[in-house]
């Protein structure tokens, strides 16, 4: 299954890994981690459009990662 990985530093400097992995049917399987941070944020979803955008896939975890 394609795994598409990037990094994107966010407003305050810290930088996250993302990483959006096609599943076979309709689902994803994405997690974003915060550089120098062990916690791995991964969601599978099912019956979703694919391939998800950048933008889709960081829109995902921006709760989590707007944490300090």
């Amino acid at each position: 299954m394609p795994i598409e990985e990037w990094v994107k530093t966010l407003e305050d400097g810290r930088k996250v890994k993302f990483t959006n992995e096609t599943l076979a049917g309709d689902g994803s399987f994405i997690t974003a981690q915060i550089e120098k941070h062990e916690v791995v944020y991964s969601i599978v979803l099912d019956k979703e459009k694919n391939p998800l955008s950048r933008h889709e896939v960081e829109s995902r975890f921006k709760a989590e990662l707007s944490k300090k």
